[in-house]
């Protein structure tokens, strides 16, 4: 068994498999390598926590849920659609995250400028599209309901999603992220 780097692993959109058997197929680190700057903002417990925060375990099923990878720009859209969902994202708190991802937080987690164009376009997805509060989800009950089942009870409506996909690919060609973008919809299964 080949084993992926959490940098090369990409999710896709199959909307046949689980939940958990696209979790189990996700490498990854322990919660204790999140640094304090990231629970602080990031961490539902955290006194000073933002509006969609969501625990890890959640936050990576979002990722599966999307369709994204773990690079950089793939937590930048995951947050910001996590964030808009929540439906309390307020301006000045989306500026604050900004800035925390430029100035407070040290790489991996630290947002380039595209990053952030990113996680704008995904926060106005998330706030303007029927998605329901992600962070409220109770994920570890659907682990064994496949991925299309869960993105239709959740509004997660994958053709718009590729229309903000090919819209991240235009903007950025050249892109790792973008470039391993699914490029259409799922089939039904």
């Amino acid at each position: 068994m080949t084993t992926v780097s959490l940098a090369e692993w990409t999710p896709g959109l199959d909307d046949a498999i689980t939940l958990g058997e696209a979790y189990d197929a996700m490498p990854g680190d322990d919660a204790s390598a999140i640094p304090w700057y990231v629970r602080l903002l990031e961490n539902p417990w955290s006194p000073l926590a933002l509006p969609g925060a969501i625990d890890l375990f959640g936050h990576d099923c979002v990722h599966i849920l999307l369709g994204r990878g773990a690079l950089p720009s793939d937590e930048a859209f995951v947050l910001g659609v996590t964030m808009g969902a929540s439906g309390r994202l307020k301006p000045w708190q989306q500026v604050l995250y900004a800035l925390a991802t430029q100035h407070l937080y040290r790489a991996p987690f630290r947002f380039t400028r595209s990053d952030l164009v990113i996680y704008d376009m995904a926060a106005e997805y998330g706030r303007n599209s029927k998605i329901k509060s992600l962070h409220h989800v109770p994920w570890p009950e659907l682990r064994d309901r496949p991925l299309g089942d869960i993105r239709a009870s959740l509004g997660v409506d994958a053709t718009e999603l590729m229309t903000v996909y090919q819209t991240e690919r235009a903007m950025w060609p050249d892109s790792r992220a973008a470039q391993r973008l699914p490029s259409h919809a799922p089939r039904p299964y």
